[in-house]
């Protein structure tokens, strides 16, 4: 394309900023190079579903002149996409939900304001489920969103838009959410990473239902997806810290990584749930990567009692998770009291001092993102209850799989979501590799130095 990027389908957003800075290339080159991607591949996956580039020009422009001046900022000039849950001012907000299809939102979302300050180009929004509630991303509005790797299958969900687009090569890096795997899921089917931060790390307002303006829901978090793991690291040093009236306060300083050397990590590897049970080829890659790992002088353990219950810890995510996800419906009778959600909250929280407990002994635990690879879209007529998976040739639950990302999401943990594989079809494997509350830099840093294993 130029000296800078020859091939602006497979360069990272760090690269792009290096060769912007460098006067390699300009913004509004790599706009171009953006905008004739999406047009051309975009077609039979359907990911940037919401086109912003008349905008998006003109920032671009506005970048060029602000790099001819002198000025530098981490991501001035790189074109990026949003998940569609983020309010973006003049854009609509709908969450795939019909009812709101004419919603416009006034303002941005705190993270969209500091991707913006931080010189991003924000080319448009991708895909989404209705209310952000499934594992594939197709909704009445904008209807249906292939994954890049087999078109007949899901991207997963509900960042489904989000890491297609990054798969395709439409754009560099994305910003998504996370509250049943979000993130991390879409990155295990589309063969990107994802981090999902530590709770509260990422501020969550202008990421509600269209028109909500009150608390964030408990579990859910934002976070970036990209092509690589110095791509997520340079999304999250612009976006995490403290907003609003917090912002007067407090600021932001995460601990460096537990370890320089990956031979020096202490490792758990999860590779069974009581609840939720995993394709031989996912058991296959973590052994591979284990053995890899072990190979580079890492401490490797299979079990260790310090686990909490995995099954007694599912049915309190679901308790909160499910309040959280009424918010806003009519009321169900069989909805929690006030006094046993507040039960929950405290099993919570026990359950958060074994996890910190675990971490005195680990660096990072790594299980799988989710028991199966992507799957066959399904009609979305069929509810979850009604859904099967198939693994090892046997019908699994659908729902029961939540079991995995619940795993680090009742905790408010960090994970970073890694490919380390393929299927013998070919379609990508991911494993989700968890750290201590605020550990945020260690399972990044982890990520990066396997790489070598999994690339």
């Amino acid at each position: 394309m130029t000296q800078g990027i020859t091939d602006y389908a497979t360069a990272g957003a760090g690269e792009m900023a290096g060769a912007l800075a460098a006067r390699q290339v300009s913004a509004v080159e790599l706009f171009a190079a953006a905008v004739a991607r999406i047009e051309a591949v975009d077609g039979p996956i359907n990911a940037v579903i919401v086109r912003d580039f008349d905008r998006a020009r003109e920032a671009a422009k506005a970048a060029d002149a602000a790099l001819a001046r002198g000025e530098r900022a981490p991501l001035l000039g790189v074109p990026m996409t949003v998940k569609e849950a983020f309010n973006v001012a003049g854009l609509p907000t709908t969450w795939g939900l019909e009812a709101s299809k004419d919603w416009i939102a006034s303002e941005d979302a705190v993270v969209v304001t500091r991707l913006k300050s931080a010189g991003a180009v924000i080319l448009g929004k991708t895909n989404v489920p209705p209310n952000l509630a499934d594992w594939q991303s197709a909704n009445p509005i904008y209807g249906r969103t292939n994954n890049p790797h087999d078109l007949t299958r899901s991207p997963g969900g509900s960042s489904g838009g989000s890491a297609a687009a990054l798969a395709a090569g439409m754009v560099p890096l994305e910003f998504g959410s996370d509250i049943g795997g979000s993130i991390r899921i879409p990155s295990a089917f589309c063969g990107v990473f994802g981090h999902k931060p530590s709770y509260g790390l990422v501020p969550g307002r202008g990421h509600q239902p269209p028109g909500v303006t009150g608390l964030p829901p408990p579990l859910n978090v934002v976070g970036p997806l990209a092509r690589s793991v110095a791509d997520l690291e340079l999304a999250l040093d612009v976006t995490a810290g403290p907003a609003d009236a917090e912002a007067q306060a407090y600021r932001l300083e995460l601990p460096a990584p537990r370890r320089a050397r990956l031979a020096d990590f202490r490792v758990l590897m999860l590779p069974s749930h009581p609840l939720a049970p995993v394709d031989s080829e996912i058991h296959g890659a973590l052994e591979t990567l284990a053995k890899s790992i072990e190979t580079a002088g890492a401490s490797v353990l299979w079990s260790s009692p310090l686990l909490p219950d995995l099954a007694a810890s599912h049915r309190t995510y679901l308790a909160i998770l499910l309040t959280a996800l009424s918010r806003g419906a009519p009321p169900n009778p069989n909805a929690l009291s006030a006094q046993a959600y507040l039960d929950a909250l405290d099993g919570q929280a026990a359950i958060r001092r074994q996890w910190a407990a675990l971490f005195k002994e680990f660096d990072v635990v790594v299980a799988p993102v989710l028991g199966a690879v992507a799957f066959a879209h399904f009609d979305l007529s069929v509810d979850w209850p009604d859904r099967k998976l198939t693994i090892d040739g046997e019908p699994a639950s659908f729902g029961d799989q939540l079991a995995w990302p619940g795993v680090a999401t009742l905790a408010n943990l960090p994970v970073t979501a890694t490919p380390i594989g393929k299927t013998r079809d070919g379609l990508p494997i991911g494993a989700q590799v968890i750290g201590p509350y605020l550990g945020d830099r260690t399972t990044l840093a982890f990520a990066r130095m396997i790489g070598d294993f999994t690339s």
